[in-house]
């Protein structure tokens, strides 16, 4: 079930807090890429200009990928354009929730963008996660995150308030973190419950995609 989504980049995207998988087929080099910044409705808690980018700079085809889109803490991701929802029991502690974007094949030099659309607690911390798994199987290939979009200078009169990708909310609530570790700037070390928790999702999905192709098939 490939899903394929495009968006206009507008804003500057960054691959910070990202670092490869092990063992990546030889040749292929994948990327995610999230906005510099975004925008967050001081009302409506509603966010505007936030994409996932997922790229290809290899010299090889990537084959079949899936890129999950996952949201923590203050941040829940509410649609990603093209994408499925991951179902709640196969997420990882912490995750509120997420979507999957199952492509086919990535060529080389190419890449995706998917319009996201998300709300965002400005009274606490909100983090979003892109990890990228080979085919709908449990490998990871490249994760970026958990990683901060958040303000220093909230703006509770203006109509919104920008969030800076990397950029740790405040006010936060007092133990409103997700438990799970994090990359951020200068911090490309991916530690070990990190992968564990995308491992953990790319499993329940591998999972979930074979049951579904499986009784699609006996209709």
């Amino acid at each position: 079930m490939p899903f394929s989504a495009h968006a206009d980049d507008t804003t500057p995207g960054s691959s910070q807090g990202g670092k490869p998988g092990t063992d990546v087929p030889a040749g292929v080099k994948l990327t995610t890429e999230l906005p510099k910044q975004i925008k967050v409705d001081n009302k409506a808690g509603t966010t505007s200009g936030l994409t996932a980018k997922v790229s290809n700079t290899g010299t090889k085809d990537s084959g079949a990928i899936t890129l999950s889109v996952l949201g923590l803490g203050g941040m829940k991701i509410t649609k990603v354009e093209g994408c499925v929802p991951v179902p709640s029991g196969m997420l990882p502690k912490g995750v509120n929730n997420g979507f999957a974007c199952v492509i086919d094949n990535l060529a080389a030099g190419k890449s995706k963008s998917y319009p996201v659309s998300a709300t965002y607690d400005l009274k606490q911390k909100g983090q979003i996660c892109l990890p990228v798994t080979e085919g709908t199987g449990k490998k990871v290939l490249w994760q970026q995150g958990p990683i901060s979009f958040g303000t220093t200078k909230p703006t509770p009169n203006a109509p919104d308030t920008p969030l800076l990708l990397g950029t740790d909310n405040v006010p936060a609530v007092p133990g409103s973190g997700s438990g799970l570790p994090k990359t951020g700037p200068g911090d490309l070390t991916l530690p070990a419950g990190l992968a564990g928790a995308g491992l953990l999702v790319a499993g329940g999905l591998g999972f979930w995609w074979t049951s579904r192709n499986r009784r699609a098939a006996h209709h």
